[in-house]
């Protein structure tokens, strides 16, 4: 596996509290949430069932104490630390590493 190359997505500060917002890097497209106590995470902006690009709109939250979103079209719930689906469904979705650093948001390409 290669080293990451981080890339810069955004300032900390754009990301708003328990949303997601959707970034285009060499015509990928990401998923980038700031969960309540200011931890960011990143998936694919891809639902894994439908296909349709609506992750970033998905509903944040918590079960069994790990990070979730909520895809708003089918309602599978994600874990956004290992990208599997904590609701039984047969899907996984992508996640990335991602940092802060000087109130800039970076994010690794390479998947965990």
């Amino acid at each position: 596996m290669s080293a990451n190359q981080w890339i810069e997505v955004c300032l900390f500060d754009d990301l708003e509290v328990n949303w997601g917002e959707a970034a285009l890097i060499d015509g990928h497209q990401y998923a980038i949430f700031r969960m309540h106590d200011d931890q960011v995470f990143a998936a694919d902006h891809q639902d894994p069932k439908s296909g349709s690009l609506v992750i970033a709109r998905g509903i944040t939250g918590e079960k069994a104490g790990e990070r979730t979103v909520t895809s708003p079209l089918y309602k599978e719930v994600y874990s956004l630390e290992t990208g599997e689906c904590v609701s039984g469904a047969d899907f996984s979705l992508p996640v990335y590493p991602v940092k802060v650093e000087n109130g800039k948001v970076y994010l690794s390409t390479i998947r965990k």
